[in-house]
């Protein structure tokens, strides 16, 4: 289930007098709808992926298809391929629909091993964006 825009728990709540907030806390995110270039709906942030040895976000896990959560698909989406679009009030991916649909993705009862750098690469390498340990240099 996606937020919506100015209920409790959105992004958009935060106090920023316009500007992008700079600190937010998980439950703001999770729940934000994802939307590609074009304005198609790819979607939901279903949970974070923290590295909890520097404290970055890796990945957001999006949540795509399905209805009412049977059939959906996972992805775990670097975040630094999602930009903030604080104008529509929502975070964009530079993908369109069938990039999604064809991404790695898994089942919500099996989950990959997002730790392994190697299926980190090929993440990053599909969605055209650095491994986050590379932009900490």
């Amino acid at each position: 289930m996606h937020n919506d825009i100015g209920t409790p728990g959105s992004i958009f709540n935060a106090r920023t007098n316009g500007a992008h907030p700079r600190l937010l806390s998980v439950d703001t995110l999770v729940g934000n709808e994802v939307y590609n270039l074009q304005g198609d709906d790819l979607g939901g942030i279903k949970d974070l992926m923290l590295d909890i040895h520097t404290g970055q976000v890796a990945y957001a896990v999006l949540s795509f298809g399905g209805f009412f959560g049977m059939g959906e698909k996972l992805f775990a989406v670097p975040w630094n391929a999602l930009k903030l679009d604080a104008t529509e009030k929502r975070f964009t991916l530079n993908a369109d629909k069938t990039k999604l649909k064809n991404a790695p993705g898994f089942d919500k009862t099996a989950w990959p091993d997002m730790a392994d750098r190697t299926w980190g690469q090929q993440i990053h390498s599909y969605y055209g964006t650095k491994h986050y340990s590379e932009t900490l240099r």
